[in-house]
């Protein structure tokens, strides 16, 4: 089935799994990067993280600093990431096999597949939350069986999406990021008189621990979210596109949405400390109480259409980091799996999980240590590499790229026992063994406490360690023949 280009069609079931993309099937340039990205993180979910920042303690300005650099800084990873797909037309947590060997590269698989069905769960509460709150501030309802009913619609789109793949995935995100961007765009307009600037100038500043806190928080947040799954929608390029142009364009659709969207929700969240306490609770839902109510449905449809941009990519890249860790069934059996997976966390978290912050927060560093420490790993080996990837030998336990590399294993298992050691999540108590390395530092209760130093520390010395490790044999590798 095909449509009137000649190009596969939207709606057929899409048959490629963690197999190479076949020469054929590549098409397109750097600069349609820049719509899957943007819609995955043009959700007003970026309006919350001003609060979260905030929740640090730190001023307008420090927290403006904190957010630019970890944004940016963070989805220029993915740009670099997503460089891989070009040269190797295979998915992110395959072109890992190089650097880990090709049964090695399960842990790391494991890790993605952990990671992106966790996101995919959190965006289909949020939304499935948000749905609820505009439904009651209309008097339509809001209790059990509304949310019932949102988080069917919202898992649908999700796993629909998923199950057919890329094809669908790339026309929707086209039609979410015009959707959502105009009724954002409203949006800001609408509430632009609650920002009392007076307020927000008056926030006392915080320490340089707090501000590194809040930094880091913002990177696992955005960019460390999406490192993971970088390379799966570059692989389709083909081969001679423009390596910086991958870059470029990952990064500035990655990052544009948030940075607008993170400073405007500084400036509410600022501007009231009581919107900026119900997004703890409720992060999507407590935006609606500054819009008039004829704003309401639209935005719920900004609300959950951004939300679904994000989750489609996640339970897209989920279902290949399945396939990678080993398990055998068609790419879009993976998609369901990971889909029921979806359901059965969100009903639990709308349900019986309690206050939403505390949790996420937790859940971002808690994961965002080894992905820090993979990222690293990752980030190291593309930039050792010279020539294209071995695409038959990733696949080969055999081939050049081996089948256990214990090195990078090594470095992700100590890069987040290390990391682990010096973070603190005190609202998520299943978190209270963290903090274990902080005794030097002032304890589980000191300066560096809330940091989250563990993850830069996991994403440098993962990156260290395995440029200085591993170039001879990546250089021994690419002399195969």
């Amino acid at each position: 089935m095909a449509d009137g280009e000649g190009q596969p069609s939207a709606l057929r079931v899409e048959e490629n799994g963690i197999n190479v993309i076949s020469d054929a099937e590549r098409h397109g340039t750097p600069r349609q990067l820049f719509w899957p990205w943007f819609a995955a993180n043009v959700s007003v979910l970026g309006l919350s993280y001003g609060a979260f920042a905030l929740g640090f303690g730190i001023s307008f300005p420090q927290a403006l600093v904190a957010g630019v650099v970890g944004i940016v800084f963070s989805f220029l990873l993915v740009g670099f990431v997503a460089i891989a797909g070009k040269r190797g037309s295979a998915p992110t947590m395959v072109l890992s096999r190089a650097a880990f060997g090709v049964r090695g590269n399960r842990l790391p698989s494991a890790i993605s597949w952990l990671l992106t069905v966790g996101w995919e769960t959190v965006l289909t509460t949020l939304a499935t939350l948000a749905t609820a709150t505009v439904f009651s501030r209309l008097g339509w309802g809001g209790g059990t069986g509304t949310l019932l009913v949102a988080l069917v619609v919202v898992a649908a789109l999700t796993v629909a999406a998923g199950v057919l793949g890329f094809q669908l995935i790339m026309r929707l995100q086209t039609v979410i990021t015009v959707v959502t961007a105009v009724l954002t765009v409203v949006y800001i307009l609408l509430v632009v008189d609650d920002v009392d600037f007076a307020a927000v100038g008056a926030l006392p500043s915080g320490s340089a621990q707090e501000v590194v806190g809040a930094l880091v928080m913002l990177m696992t947040g955005f960019g460390l979210g999406w490192v993971n799954a970088a390379a799966d929608y570059s692989r389709y390029l083909p081969r001679g596109a423009s390596g910086r142009g991958v870059v470029v364009w990952t990064t500035v659709g990655s990052a544009l949405a948030p940075l607008v969207l993170f400073a405007f929700g500084l400036l509410l969240a600022g501007s009231s400390s009581e919107l900026s306490d119900g997004i703890a609770a409720d992060p999507i839902g407590a935006l609606t109480t500054a819009v008039p109510t004829w704003f309401l449905v639209p935005f719920a449809l900004v609300a959950v259409l951004g939300l679904v941009g994000g989750a489609v990519l996640d339970i897209y890249s989920s279902g290949l980091a399945m396939l990678a860790m080993g398990v055998r069934v068609p790419r879009y059996v993976a998609a369901l799996i990971d889909g029921g997976i979806m359901i059965l966390g969100t009903i639990y978290a709308v349900f019986f999980g309690g206050e939403f912050l505390g949790q996420f927060q937790g859940f971002l560093i808690t994961l965002g240590v080894p992905v820090a420490a993979w990222c690293g790993v990752m980030l190291a080996d593309i930039a050792l590499r010279r020539r294209d990837y071995d695409e038959a030998a990733l696949f080969d336990p055999a081939g050049r790229y081996g089948d256990v590399r214990p090195l990078p294993i090594a470095v992700v298992v100590v890069g987040t026992l290390l990391g682990w050691g010096l973070v603190v999540n005190s609202s998520a108590a299943w978190l209270a063994w963290q903090g274990y390395l902080l005794g030097p530092l002032g304890g589980r209760e000191g300066p560096w406490a809330y940091a989250n130093l563990g993850v830069l520390v996991a994403l440098v010395l993962a990156f260290l360690a395995t440029w200085a490790g591993t170039g001879r044999g990546v250089r021994a590798q690419e002399a195969r023949a």
